[in-house]
């Protein structure tokens, strides 16, 4: 099962520095039942797009929460085991929490497929839509709109061999 981890570029380049990214439990995203059933699709590309694109917005979250973080969004996908990623039944069909799933231990970063990590020209919507995170998760259409502006981006691929030139 491939799994979408939310980080931010120091939160990569710790986890560069150790060889794994934790320590465990993570929340990551993932073609869960749920996700499956919101999204009414059978096109598994179509389904890891919608899971890579909710880690987004986690890492989204993990950036306005740190007003020294880059404002950059980073997401790195890893091939894990089967079973390893377990969805919250706690949550059921939340929108909020479509594809989360829980890992109980740390990730080798050896395993890693990709990570995808925002242009530099984002950095401004991305900063922009931090900063109005709140308003937005408070029903303010303006910073939800806000918000959307950094979805506008797509994140780019870069493989594991790239992770030191992306955190300088």
């Amino acid at each position: 099962m491939r799994v979408y981890v939310p980080l931010t570029l120091s939160g990569l380049a710790a986890a560069h520095g150790a060889g794994e990214v934790g320590p465990g439990p993570l929340t990551a995203y993932a073609v869960t039942p749920g996700l499956r059933e919101w999204y009414v699709s059978d096109d598994i590309e179509e389904l890891e797009y919608a899971a890579l694109t909710r880690a987004a917005a986690a890492s989204l979250r993990l950036i306005a929460g740190n007003p020294d973080e880059a404002r950059r969004r980073v997401v790195v996908a890893v091939d894990v085991p089967d079973g390893s990623a377990v969805a919250d039944p706690d949550h059921g069909l939340s929108a909020a929490s479509l594809g989360e799933v829980r890992i109980a231990v740390a990730l080798p970063l050896a395993k890693a497929a990709a990570v995808h990590v925002d242009a530099d020209d984002a950095e401004k919507d991305v900063a922009a839509a931090a900063a109005a995170l709140g308003a937005a998760d408070l029903g303010d259409d303006d910073a939800q709109f806000t918000v959307d502006g950094a979805e506008d981006h797509e994140l780019l691929w870069f493989g594991v061999q790239e992770i030191p030139q992306l955190i300088r």
